[in-house]
């Protein structure tokens, strides 16, 4: 069932207009993306408008193939839009070319995904480090021993992932990315690989990132659980926002997801 096809399921158009008061970190206009032609043809998103503040966390959810991840990957550059606009702070993601794109991934944004990507010959210190080493950038040590005491890895700076546990390694993923200070991170399912306990501490460490260190997150989960840790909770279905819960508990969530067939 769609939205379209179904009247009580409301449809939610989140103009970028609605963050005025509030510095705009992400946002999309118009936004449309489709896979495949003819017949195979699939629309992963449909005309989002949709705006991301400064310091906002937010979880974006919806059922298998509703678009989440596509709409995810469009903003952050990872894919390519059919038509229409986004931007990253000031600059058009959908008006750059390969090596500028690749340019503004990273110096702006961070990613933290479900795979904790680090480098298992590296240690702990080295794989924070690595994006910034990699593009010639010095590293403000200063920034580097706040970020690593906030998440807590002072006594882990020398070890190497596999000395870690799934939480500890999932903090080095999010200390690398807090390290370039990028206008927006963009974490895809970052409990999915880690047990209740450890997943609760990375996503308290998320929520503290936004709350403390003014960080701009988006995250692509299937938990409502994990969404209820952001200040906001996008719905997702047929590539089109049918929802946006503002400071929702797990109960919220799962009767908006039940209320939408999500």
């Amino acid at each position: 069932m769609t939205p379209d096809s179904d009247p009580t399921i409301p449809v939610r158009t989140i103009s970028a207009r609605t963050a005025d008061s509030v510095e705009t970190a992400v946002r999309a206009v118009d936004l449309f993306k489709v896979y495949g032609r003819g017949d195979t043809q699939v629309t992963a998103i449909d005309h989002v408008d949709v705006s991301f503040g400064r310091g906002e966390f937010t979880a974006i959810m919806g059922p298998s193939g509703s678009g989440k991840s596509s709409l995810m990957h469009v903003l952050a550059g990872l894919d390519t839009a059919t038509s229409g606009q986004a931007w990253i702070g000031g600059t058009e993601v959908t008006g750059l070319h390969d090596r500028q794109l690749t340019q503004l991934r990273r110096d702006q944004v961070g990613f933290v995904f479900q795979s904790f990507n680090l480098v298992p010959t590296l240690t702990t210190e080295q794989n924070i480090t690595l994006p910034a080493r990699l593009a010639r950038q010095r590293v403000d040590q200063e920034w580097f021993a706040e970020v690593v005491h906030r998440l807590g890895l002072q006594k882990r700076l020398k070890h190497r992932p596999s000395e870690l546990s799934g939480g500890q390694q999932q903090r080095v993923a999010i200390a690398r990315a807090l390290l370039t200070r990028p206008d927006v991170i963009f974490a895809d399912e970052p409990t999915g690989n880690l047990d209740s306990t450890s997943g609760a501490e990375v996503l308290t460490l998320l929520r503290r990132s936004a709350r403390e260190m003014s960080q701009t997150i988006i995250m692509v989960t299937h938990d409502p659980v994990a969404a209820s840790y952001a200040d906001r909770v996008l719905v997702i279905v047929d590539g089109r926002i049918a929802d946006d819960l503002r400071a929702a508990d797990t109960d919220q969530i799962m009767q908006a997801l039940s209320r939408l067939g999500a």
